[in-house]
């Protein structure tokens, strides 16, 4: 993809973040999502599909091509257009507590700034936390990627991390999504010091894949735990460098 989605017109409120960010954009690998024929009609992008009772505006060039191969036809060989779901829903989580300031903070920003910059087209929810938390946008909110680097740079890392706290605020934005569309991605280091364990709330999401901040004090136990029980993926980030693997890894499968 082209980072040029993180250009903005206010000066850049860190250069170097920006500049990280920018390189994860341009190293994601992230396939388009599947077509969802199941969509309720009026929503959508329109989309040439075989016939399947639903929709009778024939594409009729498609249609010929089918029937030039299959002289006698089936019901699937006429092409029709329909309204098709090909959005995700994301909810990306990034830790802001104490242990995740200096570099690891930065770093988790220009993840922010990528992957709201390759999403542009998808839902994205974001939001940061601590022993609290703060909704930077909501699913729905079309909030440029400089603008949310700029909003994460301008909380300062501090206090305990609740990851309970920022699953539950998750699981509300998705409320509303199929869980097929929804996903989260949590960024943090996993050292859960505050609030009750996040294990269980981990269980109630359709899909949680866990980005492991290697960097310094880190709970590989934990990660591995709540990717297992949210049916996602756990990688692990050392640097920078690692996060458009991690991120490509997660929306592969």
């Amino acid at each position: 993809m082209s980072p040029s989605g993180l250009d903005g017109a206010q000066a850049a409120p860190d250069p170097e973040t920006l500049r990280r960010a920018r390189e994860i954009a341009a190293r994601l690998a992230m396939p388009r999502p599947r077509t969802d024929r199941t969509a309720r009609r009026g929503r959508g992008e329109v989309a040439s599909v075989p016939y399947r009772g639903g929709s009778d505006d024939i594409d009729l060039d498609r249609t010929l091509e089918q029937l030039t191969e299959h002289p006698v036809p089936e019901d699937e060989d006429i092409v029709v257009r329909e309204r098709v779901t090909t959005a995700r829903s994301v909810v990306l989580l990034v830790d802001v507590s104490g242990s995740m300031r200096g570099e690891r903070v930065r770093t988790a920003a220009a993840a922010v700034g990528a992957l709201a910059a390759e999403l542009a087209r998808d839902n994205l929810a974001v939001i940061a936390f601590w022993s609290d938390a703060a909704v930077l946008s909501h699913l729905g909110q079309r909030v440029p990627p400089e603008r949310l680097v700029e909003s994460m740079l301008r909380i300062p890392a501090r206090g305990l991390t609740n990851l309970a706290f920022p699953l539950q605020a998750a699981r509300r934005e998705l409320s509303r999504v199929p869980a097929r569309e929804a996903r989260v991605v949590l960024l943090s280091d996993c050292v859960h010091n505050a609030g009750p364990d996040p294990r269980p709330m981990a269980a109630r999401l359709p899909r949680l894949d866990v980005l492991l901040d290697t960097t310094g004090e880190q709970d590989p136990d934990l990660a591995r735990d709540l990717a297992r029980l949210g049916r996602g993926r756990l990688r692990q980030a050392r640097s920078y460098r690692d996060v458009a693997p991690a991120l490509s890894a997660f929306f592969a499968g």
